[in-house]
C-alpha cells in the first residue's frame, strides 16, 4: 500500500518551478486540505479492508471456515488465504494498466474499489464450514484474490508525481501522507472488533458480529470512491500525468527496457518496512491469544494504542527525511529495526509486559520507517516508466516483505520459539541496507559516466 502525496498541496508559496500549477489550474479543483484529505481517505478504506481481514483470521476463521483444525492449525490456515491478495496484486496491476489505458483512469479505480468493497461485503455474507463444507473455504479464497486484484488496480501515481513535482526541500513531508492511512485504517478495524469483541458474546461475534465490520468495510470505500474520484480526474491532475509522460505503459515494455531491475531493488529497499508491518499488526493477535495472557480486547486495545504511535512516527519521519535524506531515514531506521529483531524474541518471551512492549516499540518503529519505505529509490526510473515501475516495486515489496509475514511467523515461532520472528525482521533488514547500498553504486556509476 503505496505512499502518496499530491504536488499541490503546497506551504505558503507553492511550488516552484515549471510544474507550478496557476491560480486558473486549481480554481476548478478542490483545495490543498480537501485533496490530502481523499488521498488519506482512500488509503484508509483500503488499509481498514485489509486489517478487517487480518483480524479475522486469528479471530473468526478458524471458527467459522476451518473448525475441522485445532486452532493453531486453524490460524496458519486462515494465514494461507490472507497471502492470497498479494500474491493476485500484481496480476491486478497488469490488468489494471490495461484497463487505464482503454478507458482511463476514473474507469479503472471506480472498478477496482467497487471489486474490493464487494468481495469484502461478500465474505459477510458468507456461510461458514458447517453450512457450506469446502465451498465455503473455495468462496473465501475467490474473494481474497478479488481484494488482491481490486488493490492491484488502485495505483493511481501520486507517489511519482510527488518524486517529480515536490519541492525538494519538502519531499520527505509530503511522501509521508499517504502513509497515514496504514495506522488510520488499523486503528479503526482493531478498535471496532475490540468494541464487538467485548460486547457479544463468543457464540454471537462468532455467528453473526464479526460480519459488521466486512459490512462497515463496503460503506466506507463508497465514500473513498467519491474521494478519490475527485482527485483523480481533475484537469490539473491530468496535465501534470501527461506533462511529466507518467503514463500505464505496457508492464512488458517495462521488463523489455533494461529498468525491470529497479522494481527488485525498490522492493528491497523497502523491506525492512514492510517486514515489520504485520508482525505488529497482525502476528501479535495470533501469538498472544495461543501463547499470552491477556484478554483479546486487550491486545486489540494495545493495539490501537501502538497506531496512533505509528501515526505519529509517520509524521516525525517527514521531518526526518526532509533535514537528513529520505534515503539515510529509510536506512537508519532499517538499522533500528535489526536492532529491535535481537530484543524481539525476549520481548514476545516476556509475558504481558513483554509482549506489550513489543507492540508498542514496534509501532514505533514502523512509524518511522514506513513513512518513507514508498519511492524512495524510484528516481531510477525514467519517467515514462515510473509509473509502472513504482507500482510494481510496491507490489513486490508487499509480496517479499509482508504476504507471509503472519504466516511464517506463527508457524515457525509455535516450533522453534520467538527466535523466528527476530529472524525474520533481521533478514528484512538486511535486504533494506543491501538494496540502499546497491542503489547508492548505481548512481553513483551513473553519475561518473
Amino acid at each position: 500500500m503505496s505512499g502518496l502525496a499530491y504536488p499541490n498541496i503546497a506551504p505558503a508559496g507553492g511550488f516552484h518551478g515549471s510544474e507550478d500549477l496557476s491560480d486558473a489550474d486549481t480554481h476548478e479543483e478542490a483545495s490543498p486540505g480537501e485533496i490530502a484529505a481523499g488521498v488519506i481517505i482512500g488509503r484508509s478504506s483500503e488499509y481498514f479492508d485489509f486489517f478487517v481481514f487480518g483480524i479475522a483470521c486469528v479471530l473468526v476463521f478458524p471458527h467459522v471456515f476451518f473448525p475441522h483444525y485445532t486452532l493453531l492449525n486453524g490460524m496458519l490456515a486462515s494465514f494461507a488465504v490472507f497471502s492470497l491478495a498479494f500474491i493476485a496484486r500484481p496480476i491486478g496491476t497488469a490488468i489494471s494498466m490495461v484497463i487505464q489505458q482503454r478507458w482511463g483512469r476514473a474507469t479503472k479505480l471506480t472498478i477496482s474499489l467497487f471489486l474490493l468493497g464487494t468481495a469484502t461485503v461478500g465474505m459477510a455474507l458468507l456461510p461458514g464450514y458447517v453450512d457450506l463444507g469446502r465451498y465455503a473455504i473455495a468462496l473465501l479464497v475467490l474473494f481474497r484474490i478479488l481484494q488482491g486484484l481490486a488493490l492491484g488496480g488502485s495505483w493511481d501515481g501520486l507517489p511519482s508525481l510527488l518524486a517529480l513535482s515536490a519541492p525538494p526541500e519538502k519531499r520527505g513531508w509530503y511522501s509521508m501522507i499517504g502513509q497515514l492511512g496504514a495506522p488510520l485504517g488499523f486503528v479503526v478495524a482493531a478498535a471496532l472488533f475490540a468494541y464487538l469483541y467485548k460486547a457479544l458474546s463468543h457464540e454471537e461475534f462468532v455467528e453473526w458480529g464479526w460480519r459488521y465490520p466486512f459490512c462497515v468495510a463496503f460503506a466506507i470505500n463508497v465514500v473513498a470512491l467519491f474521494a478519490r474520484l475527485r482527485l483523480v480526474v481533475g484537469q490539473s491532475y491530468t496535465r501534470l500525468l501527461e506533462k511529466l509522460e507518467l503514463e500505464p505503459v505496457p508492464t512488458f515494455e517495462l521488463t523489455r527496457s533494461g529498468e525491470g531491475r529497479n522494481v527488485l531493488i525498490g522492493a528491497l529497499a523497502a523491506l525492512a518496512s514492510f517486514a515489520l508491518f504485520h508482525l505488529v499488526t497482525v502476528f501479535p493477535l495470533s501469538w498472544m491469544t495461543m501463547f499470552g495472557e491477556d484478554s483479546v480486547t486487550s491486545i486489540l486495545w494495545t493495539q490501537v494504542l501502538g497506531g496512533l504511535l505509528a501515526g505519529l512516527g509517520i509524521l516525525v519521519s517527514g521531518k526526518l527525511a526532509d533535514r537528513f535524506g529520505r534515503r539515510n531515514t529509510l536506512g537508519t531506521m532499517a538499522v533500528l529495526i535489526g536492532l529491535f529483531s535481537f530484543a524481539a524474541p525476549f520481548l514476545l518471551d516476556g509475558g504481558s509486559a513483554g509482549q506489550n512492549t513489543f507492540i508498542l516499540v514496534g509501532f514505533v518503529l514502523l512509524g518511522l520507517s514506513y513513512g518513507q519505505s514508498s519511492g524512495t529509490v524510484t528516481a531510477n526510473f525514467s519517467r515514462r516508466l515510473r509509473y509502472v515501475g513504482a507500482a510494481y516495486s510496491s507490489d513486490l515489496a508487499w509480496l517479499l516483505g509482508a504476504a507471509f509475514a503472519p504466516l511464517v511467523a506463527l508457524g515457525l515461532s509455535s516450533r522453534f520459539g520467538p527466535v523466528a520472528v527476530g529472524l525474520y525482521l533481521l533478514s528484512g533488514a538486511i535486504c533494506t541496507l543491501a538494496a540502499l547500498g546497491i542503489n547508492r553504486a548505481i548512481e553513483a556509476r551513473g553519475s561518473d559516466s
